[in-house]
């Protein structure tokens, strides 16, 4: 049994026709047939009933069928794994990020890569985890940066952790509420509130501390640069990951309010590959530079 026959096998079921899977391959059909033919003698059994023009697998050639794909899949991995380990550092990365953690990755990543690894190629994109994932998925990515809790728990997702960070309230200076030691957050909430997102929980406890008018974001949105300068010109609070708004915050353009008693929240991102999929070299750097940030962000 070799791998070109099981090749030959999984292309007869997927097109049902020995003449269109020889000509897939390339082959001439006599020597496609014989293919078949000696796998179905080593196995001592037929893998496909000929049925006039029409070729459907048997019992025994469904499972096979399956079992080869596997064996060619991981053999495909192996091959690229490969190439990968070939490239080195000169391969790419294609990096999907999510809101906050593209306002706090994109331009420390992107230093990072330039200067420590000038022939590695990168791509960033940002936006919804709904659409990231159908990228990661169809192999247009090779990772996310992603709040864990816009994650499913699917199988096909292999997610690492990375370190809690804090979130709060952000204003312009000369808020009414930045002279309070500790403002309520029914005091908070009667300003317009901002964010890129907010989980059903934090929904939830905002909307406790809001009754009886409940509680709705004034503004949601996935670019945080354009939530924060609305905050910096009216007197809309910013809700979502402190580090965030830092070198904003440093540059006293931007004040970061205490947190209300009994709100104090964080957020989880996570690296998120395809598990089962082979990590390249790049997408190791690019996993180390993402967490150190995010560790540095979480210890200032």
């Amino acid at each position: 049994m070799t791998l070109p026959q099981l090749a030959h096998l999984v292309a007869l079921l997927e097109t049902g026709s020995f003449t269109r899977a020889a000509e897939m391959l390339h082959l001439s059909q006599p020597a496609f047939s014989r293919s078949i033919q000696l796998l179905e003698g080593e196995l001592g059994a037929s893998l496909v009933d000929r049925i006039g023009k029409r070729n459907e697998p048997t019992p025994l050639g469904r499972l096979v069928g399956q079992r080869a794909r596997r064996v060619l899949a991981e053999v495909e991995e192996i091959r690229r794994e490969a190439e990968m380990l070939a490239q080195g550092e000169t391969g790419a990365i294609r990096l999907g990020l999510g809101a906050a953690p593209s306002a706090l990755l994109s331009v420390p990543l992107m230093q990072h890569l330039m200067d420590q690894y000038p022939k590695l190629r990168v791509k960033l994109s940002r936006g919804p985890t709904e659409s990231l994932l159908v990228s990661l998925r169809e192999r247009v990515l090779d990772a996310l940066v992603v709040h864990v809790r816009t994650l499913d728990n699917d199988e096909d997702l292999e997610v690492a952790p990375m370190p809690a960070l804090s979130s709060g309230f952000i204003c312009r200076l000369g808020h009414p509420l930045a002279g309070q030691a500790q403002p309520a957050l029914a005091d908070v909430l009667r300003y317009p509130i901002v964010s890129t997102g907010l989980s059903p929980e934090i929904r939830r406890r905002l909307a406790g501390a809001a009754a009886p008018g409940g509680f709705d974001l004034h503004m949601e949105c996935e670019d945080i640069s354009y939530l924060l300068d609305i905050v910096e010109r009216s007197d809309a609070l910013y809700l979502g990951v402190l580090a965030s708004a830092r070198a904003l915050t440093k540059l006293n353009r931007l004040l970061q309010l205490p947190a209300p008693q009994d709100f104090n929240v964080q957020a989880h991102f996570a690296f998120v590959t395809l598990r089962g999929r082979s990590v390249s070299p790049a997408t190791r750097i690019a996993r180390q530079c993402c967490f150190q940030t995010i560790q540095d962000a979480a210890g200032a």
